[in-house]
């Protein structure tokens, strides 16, 4: 009997090392995991053919704060995602220099690349399917414009039942007025808010 109760024993403790090894060679999440949540950034139509349309004021911080979010993204290993709009009568062709972002935008060449045709980056392209694989459920928008492309994402991303936020002085447009007016109406977040999102609770 005796004998049993030792075998028990020794069973029970190699389980609990076992189990202990296997949660020690888990990868560890990415920050915001530890919240429930798995976000993405979404850099929209940022192009050379439109910037020069857009309110000078929106245009100055926008783009400033578009590289402080995009940095904030990497350095919490969530995805930054590059959304270029090309309109097949009206371009900008794919090919040129006006389909770029500007070389001062902080995006990279190996961040996923989705191009729209239509006013958001839902419709008829890959974006879905793209941020189901990497487990995305909270996007966070930042572009232009911001009563154009931007807006229409936003509602197509409601559509779709993501949890989806503005990015606060982020967003362009062609009348600054406008910009504000839409990041009242949205459900939009701040720099220094969403830094605590994305670090999660406090280990």
């Amino acid at each position: 009997m005796k004998k049993i109760i030792l075998l028990i024993v020794v069973l029970l403790a190699l389980s609990f090392f076992w189990l202990a090894a296997a949660e020690a060679t888990k990868p560890a999440p990415a920050k915001g995991q530890a919240a429930g949540i798995m976000p993405a950034l979404l850099v929209i139509d940022v192009q050379n053919a439109f910037l020069p349309r857009m309110d000078e004021k929106d245009r100055n911080l926008g783009l400033e704060m578009i590289n402080y979010y995009i940095e904030l993204f990497r350095a919490n290993g969530f995805p930054v995602i590059r959304v270029y709009h090309s309109s097949p009568k009206m371009g900008p062709k794919p090919d040129s220099e006006e389909f770029q972002f500007p070389k001062t935008v902080a995006v990279k060449d190996d961040d996923p690349m989705i191009v729209k045709n239509y006013g958001s980056a839902f419709k008829k392209t890959e974006l879905d399917g793209m941020l189901k694989q990497r487990g995305c459920n909270a996007l966070f928008l930042c572009g232009l414009s911001a009563v154009g492309c931007v807006l229409a994402t936003y509602h197509g991303a409601m559509d779709l039942d993501y949890d989806v936020f503005m990015l606060k002085d982020a967003l362009i447009s062609h009348d600054a007025a406008l910009t504000r007016a839409v990041q009242e109406i949205c459900k939009t977040i701040d720099y220094y808010a969403l830094r605590l999102v994305l670090a999660g609770p406090s280990r």
